[in-house]
């Protein structure tokens, strides 16, 4: 049974790394001491030993124990006997690429899919859908494929902002550009407010947290999804 939070962002305003997600990640990693963190999609200027370092700062607090992937010489053998997984944001070119590199891919989809918690936050949630054609990041490389994990069969926006009413830019908004992804993709995509967070236990997909999220799907009008509210359900 899958079993997955997949976060907006790791930090919203105010509040420190992860602080508004923990009591619900105490409650999500209940029995479990340990976490694999992946940290190749690290913000820039920062190393991947540093990035652990912070991640493991917050999870100290719940009592729980991070190791980063970068340290292990056998990658594959440390996703299979993992407590839990979390893929942490930065930017998804970079994350994907680093994943294809190491041909992590397969391994992580199938270790997610038999039941090991997965915990996404911004670029690590985006590589939750289909594909990573939704993210917001530059396309500061160039990964062999699109494709990620699918664990659910959609796709995610993390960040998702909506048009400020007072500004005076004229460019595309978040809306626009997903809509322009549906012009050659059939995907649907939430986009994930900054504090929200998608659920998925079993079967179902829940969103969580205090805003609503906005559902894109081919042809249609999008729709504002209430908190609490189970986006879908599939048979997994």
């Amino acid at each position: 049974m899958k079993k997955l939070i997949l976060a907006s962002t790791s930090t919203i305003y105010g509040s420190g790394y992860l602080e508004y997600l923990l009591p619900t990640l105490k409650s999500f990693f209940k029995g479990y001491k340990n976490l694999l963190f992946v940290p190749y999609a690290r913000p820039s200027g920062i190393s991947y030993d540093a990035y652990t370092k912070i991640v493991s700062e917050a999870f100290k607090k719940i009592d729980i124990n991070v190791f980063g992937l970068h340290t292990y010489s056998d990658k594959h053998q440390a996703i299979e006997k993992a407590e839990g997984i979390f893929v942490g944001g930065g930017n998804t070119f970079v994350l994907v690429n680093e994943l294809y590199n190491q041909d992590l891919i397969e391994v992580l989809k199938h270790t997610i899919a038999n039941g090991t918690p997965y915990l996404g936050t911004s670029a690590g949630s985006n590589i939750a859908g289909l594909t990573m054609q939704t993210t917001n990041d530059m396309p500061i490389v160039y990964p062999p494929s699109y494709y990620t994990l699918g664990c659910i069969p959609i796709n995610i926006n993390a960040h998702y902002l909506d048009p400020d009413p007072v500004s005076k830019h004229k460019g595309e908004t978040r809306e626009t550009r997903i809509k322009e992804f549906h012009t050659y993709n059939k995907i649907p995509v939430i986009g994930l407010r900054e504090g929200s967070w998608l659920h998925i236990s079993g079967d179902k997909v829940v969103l969580k947290g205090e805003l609503t999220a906005r559902w894109f799907v081919k042809d249609k009008e999008p729709i504002e999804i209430e908190t609490n509210q189970i986006l879908f359900s599939y048979n997994l």
